[in-house]
């Protein structure tokens, strides 16, 4: 399937809220045959639909010790009182990560490619990316979770990166 080309910080489009997937078909496969290709090429762990200019609640997660998983309209049902730090960035914003404070386990209810409806708990590396990718479904980007100060450094730095200057 094709690399599609990346939405990029700040464009607009990566503070939408994705709309539902309503049909299973030969078409959401393909985008998320896409998406999984465009994610490896960036390269990234996640990518969403929105990544690339799609508005649907698509996530396609690559974990080391996981796998290639697939989470169509995927929402957080229960979240933990306790928190973990964890590096984060995004395929929209290479180059750039910072630690970001998140439940430490979620369980999400989510559907799978052929629409039957799923159900997961997550701890650990898989709980940060389905909270990551989740928040970006619901059009907040990875970087609005972060201080007002630290988010000013990491767009700084981004811009830096983008401009050719050596950050």
């Amino acid at each position: 399937m094709p690399v599609r080309p990346i939405v990029r910080f700040p464009d607009p489009r990566l503070r939408a809220v994705a709309t539902a997937v309503s049909s299973f078909d030969a078409a959401l496969a393909a985008l998320a045959a896409d998406l999984l290709d465009t994610m490896r090429e960036a390269p990234g762990i996640g990518i969403t639909a929105p990544h690339i200019g799609v508005a649907q609640r698509v996530v396609v997660l690559d974990l080391p010790e996981a796998g290639v998983s697939y989470y169509v309209n995927p929402e957080v049902i229960a979240a933990s009182g306790d928190v973990q730090r964890h590096p984060e960035g995004s395929v929209s914003m290479p180059g750039v990560v910072e630690d970001v404070e998140r439940p430490a386990w979620v369980s999400v209810r989510y559907q799978d490619l052929t629409g039957a409806p799923q159900e997961i708990t997550a701890e650990g590396l898989l709980s940060v990316c389905l909270q990551h990718e989740i928040d970006q479904l619901d059009g907040i980007f990875w970087t609005q979770r972060l201080s007002r100060l630290k988010r000013d450094r990491v767009v700084k730095k981004y811009q830096k990166i983008q401009s050719g200057v050596r950050a």
